[in-house]
């Protein structure tokens, strides 16, 4: 039977409701029994003893926050009796050595991947085309709609289909009335073309708003972002367009390139529209090479390779009360798991990461790894502050009104998805993950923002956990969504590749949910099964200015 409550730390005066508790419920917790003075809702938080105002709320054996007022033993946590607080930290403690789980059934275990030059391994096989500014993005759009309905990578729209009903049925002398109210199309679309490059998983079209008129801090930071797209194992070659006289220049990409791939080999097409000729001509010219490279990178097939080969992307976004419990902490197993393997795993958002630094920096391998940690996230805290918005303003409406009241509540629940591995680097924005182990990556909270860095810095598949859904995806790294509770993944069920939500219900542990979701992972990462994101055609792509972006 699954329980009411559950206190995730000895040290804890919060207690998590996992069922609706209705106002004068009795319980029993730590031995003491505890009467609520208010309805608690599933997902959220209550006292289980009397806290004085001013003194602290502790959730995961640390500080999330501090009383507003005295709270009595069964005081429902809210943004009017709680306080943004967290625990100071310093230099590295002493910490234990890292146990590894248990590997034995994935030691053999191979993913089907695409193997490239410089020894990376692929777990998808794309072409990118991709403007050095946002002068060529309608560029971008005209050889989108040139290549991909062609050459089979979209299917008929059921929206096309409706939109084709609507117009007959106003053709037809149908009002407003009658169409809002209409029947949708009850026949599927029919199946796009086969394909004409089997071994080609996507074409994939980015657009951006950057490569001009910001500071030139802003060009160098895009170029060294579309690097490591370039570089990325999951794309075979890629098709650049540049205006000419913009400040994200085609040598400084280069030197970017360089930079992480001396002896970079892939199929790079860069053309320069204002070197002459027509807009047709420059859009002719870059289908046709952008064609030749599709001929060439078709004749890479998968082929097995070691798990150690993974370099799993770690996100979360629409998080709820229930995303610490369940879907981060699965994710936390199977990444110690993918560790232990030898892999790589890249852990993101250093503004969800507020209030457990201590933690982390007991983790990092020595101390030049925590110092970096340290003046990053003291770097980014003093200019959040500076702009008026420090990490207590991280929560989102959504967040707060499922059970995350503070930064440092969802911080420390957020901080799970990275497992209990060694801190082996801690990398700046854009930097490649070249370390085996878990990295922190230096990026904002946004979703979009934080996944497009994940890819960036090399993550050939990204793990995505939320509690309130989101359709969010990468162009070039498959993205598998976590559900935190079984209501969004009844709720939502094309946005959900994998359900957490048996560890509130007690059907299943952390540790089981972690394993499932390693093999799922392998699946996805072979090519065998597709992600809900894939198959919206979900290919988001936001380059982080580096301004203040919680």
């Amino acid at each position: 039977m699954a329980q009411d409550w559950l206190q995730l730390h000895p040290r804890d005066n919060l207690i998590v409701a996992l069922r609706d508790l209705a106002t004068g419920t009795i319980l029993t917790v730590a031995g003491q029994s505890v009467h609520l003075q208010q309805a608690v809702r599933a997902k959220h938080k209550f006292t289980h003893c009397s806290v004085p105002a001013g003194q602290p709320l502790r959730m995961y054996g640390v500080v999330v926050g501090t009383a507003v007022n005295n709270l009595p033993a069964g005081t429902l946590i809210t943004t009017q009796n709680t306080a943004h607080a967290t625990q100071s930290y310093t230099g590295p403690s002493p910490r234990a050595t890292w146990t590894p789980p248990n590997i034995t059934r994935w030691q053999h275990r191979h993913f089907q991947g695409y193997h490239r030059g410089d020894g990376q391994v692929g777990t998808a096989n794309h072409w990118l085309v991709i403007p050095l500014v946002f002068c060529e993005n309608r560029n971008i759009d005209v050889l989108r709609q040139a290549l991909l309905e062609p050459l089979g990578y979209t299917r008929p729209d059921q929206l096309q289909s409706l939109t084709s009903q609507l117009i007959q049925a106003y053709r037809s002398g149908a009002d407003a009335g009658a169409i809002l109210t209409s029947p949708a199309p009850t026949d599927q679309p029919s199946e796009s073309r086969p394909r004409t490059f089997p071994w080609v998983d996507g074409i994939q079209f980015l657009t951006h708003s950057g490569g001009c008129g910001g500071t030139r801090a802003d060009a160098r930071a895009l170029c060294d972002l579309l690097a490591g797209y370039l570089c990325n194992p999951n794309v075979g070659g890629a098709t650049v367009l540049s205006l000419g006289c913009q400040n994200a220049q085609i040598t400084m990409l280069r030197e970017a390139i360089a930079r992480r791939d001396p002896q970079f080999g892939k199929p790079l097409f860069i053309l320069e529209q204002q070197g002459g000729g027509t807009e047709a001509q420059f859009t002719e010219r870059a289908l046709r090479q952008t064609f030749a490279g599709l001929v060439t990178i078709n004749a890479t097939q998968r082929q097995p390779a070691p798990l150690s080969k993974l370099t799993l992307g770690l996100e979360c976004g629409g998080s709820d009360g229930f995303s610490g419990i369940s879907a981060n902490p699965a994710l936390g197993h199977a990444v110690d798991l993918l560790v232990a393997l030898g892999g790589r795993a890249i852990l993101a958002e250093f503004p969800e990461l507020h209030g457990v630094e201590q933690e982390l920096v007991n983790r990092c391998v020595d101390s030049a790894t925590a110092q970096t940690f340290t003046r990053l996230m003291h770097t980014y805290a003093a200019a959040a502050e500076a702009a008026g918005s420090g990490f207590e303003h991280n929560p989102s409406p959504g967040n707060i009104r499922d059970g995350l009241i503070t930064d440092a509540m969802k911080s420390a629940g957020a901080a799970r998805k990275g497992g209990s591995s060694p801190v082996e680097a801690v990398l700046e924005y854009t930097a490649p993950a070249t370390a085996a182990g878990l990295s922190l990556l230096c990026t904002p909270g946004n979703d979009v923002e934080s996944t497009t860095a994940l890819a960036g810095s090399g993550a050939n598949l990204i793990a995505f956990t939320t509690g309130l859904g989101t359709p969010t995806g990468n162009p070039v790294a498959p993205v598998v969504k976590i559900s935190s509770n079984d209501a969004l993944a009844e709720r939502m069920p094309d946005l959900i590749d994998f359900n957490a939500g048996g560890i509130i219900t007690g059907r299943q542990t952390v540790a089981q949910a972690g394993e499932a979701l390693l093999d799922l992972l392998i699946e996805v990462a072979s090519g065998r099964s597709s992600t809900a994101a894939q198959r919206l055609g979900q290919h988001d792509f936001i380059p982080w200015k580096r301004g203040i972006s919680l």
